[in-house]
Formats: structure tokens, C-alpha cells, sequence
């Protein structure tokens, strides 16, 4: 298949590779196996190769590589490889299954890694998924559409207190402009600018990862 073979992965057992492709709605009406334990164990896989990365290229402690590595391994990260490399339009639904779901493209993407490493061993496993991945931290690119719910789950995770305090609010009513501080633990952690201050406080969340990032 293309997103393989760009990259010199050939797979013997095309069945296997087929299965990492497959659907549950397809399983179900076709007598198959679906790709949902492949992509339990190629989680692993994907999980180990960014974190060895993130290790042997950052002196971050482990609280700011688990931040950073989460932004590349989450399921918009996934669907957004998948589609650059051509792998989405390979999976098998089943009729009348919604297509392409952000979800399934991400499982698929990691149920492929597993038939490499099955087939090839972790250090081709990886070379793939980092091939892959890292033109995209290199780039700088941060796959977070909700940046209040990632910032908050991040901080939560490590028991920090989050607040966002609006401390600008200008201009007439129809055409106001908020200024908006995030606050860790009672320090001013990121700023944000917006027309709402919805809008800005997701400018602050997005300026306080990228200073996490």
C-alpha cells in the first residue's frame, strides 16, 4: 500500500495489515477480525518511540515531556498523519458506518504501527512513526483544538490551580476587546487577546502551552 511503501515497509502477511484496517462494523458484517487489539498493542509501540525521543532530544523533566509528547501522539495528531500519508482512505467500514471519524483514523494509524513492529521489529516500528512525526515537532505544530481542556487536563494531572482572571475590558458594546491573564497557582502563567472572553481566554490557555511547549 502507498503509506507503506513511500516509506520502504513492505508486509508479507497482507491479511494481518488488512485486519489493522478493518472496522468493528466491517468485522461484524463480514465475519472478521477488527483492528482493535492491534491498535491496543500499537499504542504501546507509538507511546515508547516518542517517548525514548522526547528523552534522548530534550532535558525536559518528565511532567514537560509527558505535555509535549501528548500534543503529537492525540487523536487529532493521528488523524492529521494518517491523512498526509494517505492511509485513511485504506480502512474498511461497514455500511452505513460513518467514515473517517478523527477516533477510528487515529486507532488505525496505530493498529498499522503494531503489524510493523509485528513484522519488522520495534527499531522499523519506530523509524516509520517518527519519520512521520517528527517533521511535525520540528515545525513546531501543536494539535490542541480546545486549548482550555488541554491546559486544564495537563494541570489537573499534577494537581495545579487554574484561573482565569479577565483584566482588560474595552470599547463599545457592539465591538468589545477582552484581555484575559490564565493563573497557576496565583501566578500569571499565559495573557490572551479576543473579541469574547471565551475567545481570550483560549488565546491565554494557547500562550500558556506554547510556554509549556
Amino acid at each position: 500500500m502507498d503509506f507503506l511503501d513511500k516509506f520502504g515497509i513492505k508486509i508479507k502477511n497482507q491479511d494481518l495489515l488488512l485486519t489493522a484496517l478493518t472496522h468493528s462494523s466491517y468485522a461484524n458484517e463480514n465475519n472478521c477480525e477488527s483492528y482493535e487489539r492491534l491498535e491496543f498493542l500499537g499504542d504501546a509501540v507509538l507511546e515508547l518511540a516518542t517517548s525514548e525521543y522526547f528523552y534522548l532530544h530534550s532535558n525536559n523533566s518528565e511532567g514537560e515531556m509527558s505535555k509535549v509528547r501528548s500534543s503529537y501522539v492525540c487523536e487529532n495528531a493521528l488523524y492529521e498523519y494518517s491523512n498526509n500519508i494517505g492511509l485513511t482512505p485504506n480502512i474498511r467500514y461497514g455500511n452505513g458506518m460513518v467514515k473517517d471519524t478523527p477516533s477510528v483514523v487515529a486507532d488505525c494509524f496505530e493498529s498499522v504501527l503494531a503489524v510493523i513492529f509485528l513484522e519488522h521489529g520495534f527499531s522499523v516500528a519506530k523509524k516509520y512513526a517518527l519519520g512521520i512525526i517528527v517533521p511535525y515537532i520540528e515545525e513546531g505544530v501543536i494539535f490542541i483544538h480546545d486549548n482550555k481542556t488541554y491546559l486544564q487536563e495537563v494541570l489537573q494531572k499534577e494537581q495545579h490551580a487554574l484561573e482565569y482572571v479577565t483584566t482588560s475590558e474595552a470599547g463599545p458594546a457592539n465591538n468589545k476587546t477582552f484581555e484575559v491573564d490564565v493563573m497557576v497557582d496565583g501566578m500569571r502563567f499565559g495573557h490572551g487577546v479576543g473579541k469574547s472572553k471565551k475567545e481570550a481566554e483560549q488565546e491565554a490557555a494557547r500562550d500558556a502551552i506554547n510556554k509549556m511547549a
